[in-house]
């Protein structure tokens, strides 16, 4: 999940919370299938990972930037920037996929293709490169690891709640890679991806900064994270959203979660039916959202995305969103059409993928993306 969405789920839990008061509400978590980025063409079954980050023999500190304070509290702030750990990530990324058994075959070659380079460079593979390597792998096609970038911060602060001392780092990682076909002059396509680590420690003096973790541990686990990263985009992946089932207030809101619990999600949409004619203003939303939930934990992607957009629409007249001046509307004024809002473009994401993703599935039985 981004950060603008983790946001906006910070903001609807607060909101929720004033929910709570007078509906009783359950969190569900969903998971479902998502596409890659990446479409691979059936006929490509075997690929090679390699590596072909600049051969750099010593992984030193690239620079080093002191920031100052931005708070009361903050006491010191650094950042660093590091090349990452090539062989680490390349062996992180051929295990990251061979483990999802999308291919039938993963070879890796994590020794530096540059290392015969009288200077470090980044450049692309040659298609003569390409052929050879294949040939020489054994392999249809390359995935070839092109850069890690990472940069550190590391703060120390003073908490006087607790009267002691709190210490992060935290690390952006930057992998980049490509996809090589043979017979292409130009690689497939390129992947830029980017995500965090994080490591955290309080005590009662400032000494612990330095016990988080060492430059050498950073580089190291940093860039196997990085290795991770870009699979996502490259191959179909799991991913969990979470909903928010109404169960209380009304006979029928009540049965319904009986139902629910004997995953009779058709009996439950019948009561929730009922209640969405005979409701208005919240408890009308609540039926309608949770419609749209037992159509989705049955897969049924066109109706929970139909009357998710039902409970959005009486979310606006909830909210009074007409009524509002939108430079002075905070997101914890507007829970409900928030919340609902939320939903329907996450169900619209998964509409929009399913396609893609059968076509990505081919290659696979059905069963493993019916969990």
């Amino acid at each position: 999940m981004n950060t603008k969405k983790k946001l906006l789920h910070l903001l609807l839990g607060i909101g929720l919370f004033s929910l709570q008061a007078c509906q009783t509400v359950e969190q569900i978590s969903v998971d479902y299938m998502m596409p890659a980025d990446i479409s691979f063409p059936t006929e490509l079954k075997r690929v090679a990972i390699v590596n072909n980050m600049p051969n750099v023999p010593e992984n030193k500190l690239i620079s080093r930037k002191e920031t100052k304070p931005k708070s009361e509290t903050e006491i010191a702030s650094r950042t660093d920037f590091y090349n990452g750990e090539a062989r680490i990530a390349t062996e992180s990324l051929a295990e990251s996929i061979a483990e999802r058994n999308y291919f039938d075959l993963v070879v890796i070659c994590d020794s530096a293709l540059r290392s015969k380079d009288l200077h470090p460079r980044e450049a692309t593979l040659a298609q003569e490169e390409v052929r050879q390597l294949t040939q020489e792998l054994g392999v249809d096609f390359l995935i070839s690891l092109e850069n890690i970038q990472l940069t550190s911060i590391r703060k120390l602060e003073y908490m006087p709640v607790w009267r002691g001392y709190y210490g992060t780092v935290d690390v952006k990682v930057y992998p980049t890679v490509r996809i090589y076909l043979p017979n292409r002059a130009l690689p497939m396509a390129t992947v830029n991806s980017s995500d965090s680590i994080f490591w955290e420690k309080s005590g009662l003096n400032e000494d612990i900064l330095g016990q988080l973790v060492s430059e050498k541990d950073l580089i190291e686990e940093a860039s196997a994270f990085a290795g991770t990263v870009p699979v996502k985009h490259l191959l179909p992946y799991w991913t969990t959203s979470h909903r928010y089932l109404f169960t209380g207030g009304t006979v029928n809101m009540r049965d319904a979660a009986i139902y629910v619990k004997e995953k009779n999600w058709t009996e439950a949409i019948s009561l929730w039916k009922k209640e969405f004619e005979e409701r208005k203003g919240k408890r009308k939303m609540y039926a309608a959202y949770n419609i749209a939930l037992g159509y989705e934990m049955q897969d049924l992607l066109d109706e929970a995305y139909h009357w998710a957009v039902e409970a959005q629409k009486v979310a606006y007249e909830v909210d009074g969103i007409a009524k509002q001046q939108a430079e002075n509307v905070l997101p914890t004024h507007i829970p409900n059409y928030l919340m609902t809002s939320i939903y329907v473009n996450e169900l619209k994401e998964r509409k929009e993928g399913i396609t893609r993703l059968k076509v990505q599935m081919k290659r696979i039985n059905d069963d493993f993306y019916k969990k």
